[in-house]
């Protein structure tokens, strides 16, 4: 993968799980990206259970020319991996790579947005 004109990347960063069913909501959101910006690479990277790694998925970005990476928490609730785990492999990061740009977005939970159509799922049925 050579990305030598894209200098921004995103990684989704979901808990992960042994299960393959459970990465396809994960996989449909980078599936999503893609289409909305074709020139902006997309990962998905996982706590543990799956791969790949948070580590892993940044290099493999660094590798192919970016510059610059969101990581955005696929999380409802904010606990210990969203508010301690994920903060710390960031720092990791950012001390390994210290000339690339990471950027942590908040929880996917904690957006007025997402919780305004969490709502609206919830009620369409009743």
């Amino acid at each position: 993968m050579n990305l030598m004109n894209t200098p921004h990347a995103i990684i989704l960063f979901a808990h992960g799980s042994r299960d393959p069913l459970w990465h396809l909501p994960i996989e449909a959101v980078k599936t999503q990206l893609a289409q909305r910006a074709p020139d902006t690479p997309v990962a998905c990277a996982y706590l543990e259970l799956s791969t790949p790694d948070l580590p892993t998925a940044a290099q493999r970005l660094i590798e192919a020319g970016v510059d610059s990476v969101s990581i955005v928490p696929l999380f409802l609730g904010v606990g210990k991996h969203a508010r301690e785990d994920l903060p710390q492999l960031v720092a990791d990061l950012r001390t390994r790579y210290p000339h690339i740009t990471f950027h942590l977005q908040k929880a996917v939970g904690e957006d007025a947005r997402l919780i305004a159509l969490l709502a609206t799922i919830a009620q369409e049925n009743v």
